[in-house]
């Protein structure tokens, strides 16, 4: 193990006010290292550089914290929580949420069947417990009776617009369950265009959180939705609806 590369992480990751333990760290140097392999195979991100990943990826999928008071908080709240990362791509922000919350019982969602295959095997090196993969779209998956409205949680980071965002994750969300969407600075912008989409849908905006990432420019905005009634049985729409005809 690089120490230099353990050190930044670590700092990394304490400026959110998160201590990683030791099985943590080695668990997402672990991480880095299938991400850069794979990545040389197929297109899982842009972004592969340490420091980028420290920073862009693993601090970007755990300031989910910056939506509770306190790290305890954050833990107890997902802690035997079932969480659904909907898109979740080369794993941001379920993989990471996992590593420090062994508990959460997370389901990583993705269209592509490469990315769950690399998916799995994060999974089996890092020997993580509780975690499963679904290969399938949204669309289809969402009027599943296994899967609609069975979700404490919802979570998705960089999907789509927040009208098709909410169509897509609101259905998986039982009611009283919570749907969490990972922004950019741009998320007011959405949040004007997603009235209508999210009184249809059931979601109503409890907490919207705005923040620069670490010592980065990079501005995030967490929006939390809380899931007040039942989804009508015709949403999700047809494949491709939700995005060429938004709510």
């Amino acid at each position: 193990m690089s120490e230099s590369r353990e050190k930044e992480l670590f700092e990394t990751i304490k400026k959110l006010n998160i201590e990683l333990n030791e099985r943590q760290v080695c668990q997402f140097l672990d991480y880095y290292d299938l991400l850069v392999s794979w990545n040389e195979k197929m297109n899982l991100t842009a972004v592969t550089s340490f420091s980028d990943v420290c920073i862009k990826h693993f601090a970007d999928s755990l300031s989910l914290i910056k939506l509770f008071d306190s790290f305890d908080d954050f833990t107890n709240f997902f802690s035997d929580k079932t969480l659904i990362d909907v898109g979740t791509g080369a794993g941001f922000p379920g993989i990471p949420l996992k590593i420090l919350v062994p508990t959460c019982k997370i389901t990583l969602m993705d269209s592509l069947d490469k990315r769950i295959r690399f998916l799995n095997e994060v999974i089996l090196s890092l020997k993580l417990e509780g975690i499963e993969t679904v290969h399938g779209r949204v669309e289809d998956f969402a009027h599943d009776k296994n899967m609609r409205e069975s979700f404490d949680v919802s979570v998705a980071r960089a999907v789509a617009a927040l009208p098709v965002l909410s169509e897509y994750c609101l259905p998986f969300v039982k009611v009283g369950g919570i749907f969490i969407a990972m922004k950019s600075e741009k998320a007011s912008e959405e949040l004007a265009m997603s009235n209508h989409a999210l009184s249809t849908l059931g979601g109503l905006l409890k907490k919207e959180v705005s923040f620069t990432l670490g010592d980065s420019s990079l501005n995030r905005t967490l929006l939390l939705f809380e899931k007040e009634k039942e989804t009508p049985k015709a949403y999700p729409r047809k494949a491709g609806t939700p995005s060429k005809k938004p709510l």
